[in-house]
């Protein structure tokens, strides 16, 4: 079934379910506030509704809401939104102030239609949006779809250039999880097999208990900032830290993926994407490739607002961001452009004058069951209807369509 509802705070936006899965997709910023697995009468949402979002329905003002809310990103923010041609902070980018993480993430989706496949049964929804800014002619094209039978959200989205130059970009997916389906000892993995901290001078210099600017293999030996190592890949309670750390999928990878487990739900939240060594296919010269895994691990380290209630008071915020990004770390268009690679992967997306490229995403939420993934996901493998999910000793199979066929017909049929 797919629908138009208005949200909390007033915000138009399609819903989207199957008998396992609901999704609420707002037309601002493309956020996906509720991210619901359905499992008889229990619902557990795992986006992120953090406690600051304004639900007073009245549009963002910087003069009158800037002070608290710092941006209308901010002031907008849930669960998971694509990221374009931002990712990172405000700033000025070719003569254009461009919004923290990108137009797609703070403007208004122009919702086109929806209806239902009739060879698939999958609901489906259409948005478009394009550049505010004529220097920089780009233009986004969305689907958002539900397949019977898979308790998955896939997602395509176009980035045209209407230009007569190609324009790099940065682009991300920033999957965000929350209380009640993020818990302590929540296990975190990923497909990255080498990591890094971002160097000095960024937000999270005074937030960060790692050291910055140092690489390591594992999410279970990261550094600290004053000696020793912690294990990332466990979810901690609220400790007063926010860190963020990027990692690179191998070029060798045909998936991208990272994943949450929680082992006392015993459900499993995973996205995968094409990975890198799609593109040594023939035809999919057109994909957008996603080549780092990032984590933000927000759990309490911001003693400001919006993250606190005043300045100076305690962070009330716990979430965790496991994002899938082509940028440099989370430090915006312009710094990425002059760093172009990342522990030797592309910090950039070329879209082509005249061109376009497409990004196919799924983001998974489902229960496993006998203790299978309790430990986490070692690492994730694609059948054609089923990602498989390997822990230490065995595998956990969950229907999906892992090649995005009927998405990408949908996509470009629509």
């Amino acid at each position: 079934m797919v629908s138009r509802v208005i949200g909390i705070g007033g915000r138009e936006a399609t819903f989207i379910e199957n008998a396992t899965l609901r999704v609420q997709i707002d037309d601002i910023g493309g956020m996906t506030p509720v991210f619901c697995s359905v499992q008889d009468k229990r619902q557990i949402n795992a986006h992120w509704q953090p406690w600051f979002r304004s639900n007073s329905g009245i549009p963002y003002k910087d003069a009158d809401n800037g002070r608290f809310w710092k941006s209308e990103l901010l002031y907008n923010i849930a669960g998971n939104f694509p990221c374009a041609p931002n990712f990172g902070p405000a700033h000025i980018i070719d003569g254009i102030t461009m919004p923290p993480h990108g137009w797609t993430a703070n403007l208004k989706w122009d919702y086109k239609k929806s209806g239902i496949d009739e060879a698939s049964g999958a609901a489906w929804a259409l948005s478009e949006l394009k550049s505010p800014d004529a220097s920089m002619p780009l233009s986004f094209k969305k689907t958002d779809a539900l397949v019977p039978g898979q308790s998955v959200h896939y997602s395509a989205l176009t980035i045209g250039n209407a230009g007569s130059k190609n324009i790099d970009i940065c682009c991300a997916n920033h999957n965000t999880v929350a209380p009640p389906f993020l818990q302590a000892d929540c296990c975190i993995s990923a497909a990255a097999n080498i990591w890094t901290t971002p160097p000095p001078g960024g937000e999270f210099d005074t937030t960060t208990r790692l050291a910055m600017g140092a690489e390591f293999a594992s999410l279970s030996k990261a550094p600290l900032t004053y000696g020793g190592k912690t294990d990332l890949s466990i979810v901690p309670h609220p400790i007063g830290y926010t860190d963020f750390v990027t990692g690179a999928i191998p070029r060798t990878a045909w998936l991208g993926w990272s994943s949450v487990v929680n082992p006392r739900l015993k459900m499993a939240y995973i996205s995968f994407f094409p990975g890198p060594a799609t593109l040594l296919n023939e035809g999919f010269e057109d994909e957008l490739i996603l080549y780092f895994n990032d984590l933000w691990m927000q759990y309490g380290g911001r003693q400001f607002t919006p993250w606190a209630p005043w300045d100076g008071a305690p962070d009330q915020t716990y979430c965790l961001g496991v994002q899938n990004a082509t940028a440099a770390y989370m430090y915006g268009l312009d710094y990425a452009r002059e760093k172009k690679t990342v522990l030797d992967s592309p910090a950039t997306i070329t879209i082509p004058a005249g061109g376009q490229k497409t990004l196919y995403y799924g983001c998974l939420l489902a229960v496993y069951e006998r203790n299978i993934l309790d430990s986490g996901i070692v690492g994730i493998d694609a059948e054609e209807s089923r990602l498989v999910c390997k822990s230490a000793t065995e595998s956990w199979k969950f229907d999906a369509d892992t090649s995005f066929s009927v998405i990408r017909r949908i996509h470009r049929e629509s």
